[in-house]
């Protein structure tokens, strides 16, 4: 799996657990936890984009 993939895959995950504290966080009334999975689904949308830049300068 080139490095380009991984990244993307990586930044997917990170996002998707991102949305799922942010979602208990809500529902919790946890802001601290909220505010973690806003982190973490930001991180992960970083991490994604550099991964498709990352496809379009290998091509």
């Amino acid at each position: 799996m080139k490095p380009s993939t991984k990244e993307q895959g990586k930044g997917k995950m990170h996002e998707l657990k991102g949305q799922v504290k942010e979602t208990a966080g809500k529902a919790t009334r946890n802001v601290s936890m909220e505010q973690q999975g806003r982190g973490e689904k930001i991180t992960g949308k970083v991490e994604k984009n550099v991964g498709k830049a990352e496809k379009k300068l290998e091509k």
